[in-house]
């Protein structure tokens, strides 16, 4: 059963931010479609499974950006 979580992403200003923040969380296993958005701040991971929180955090953070959920 597919999981959906929601972060709020911290420092994204344009189109280019948010696609540093997809490549990143894409990497994480089980992970099917990401939607971020620069304008609202906003990151849904909709995963087959429940990922842990830590790991979408660390991508963000790889990408140069902080999360909170």
């Amino acid at each position: 059963m597919a999981t959906t979580t929601e972060y709020q992403v911290i420092g994204m200003t344009c189109g280019h931010c948010e696609i540093s923040v997809r490549e990143e969380v894409g990497q994480i296993a089980g992970v099917e479609e990401i939607h971020v958005s620069a304008q609202t701040g906003k990151l849904v991971v909709t995963a087959v499974q429940a990922v842990d929180d830590a790991d979408v955090l660390a991508a963000v953070d790889e990408a140069g950006y902080s999360a909170v959920r």
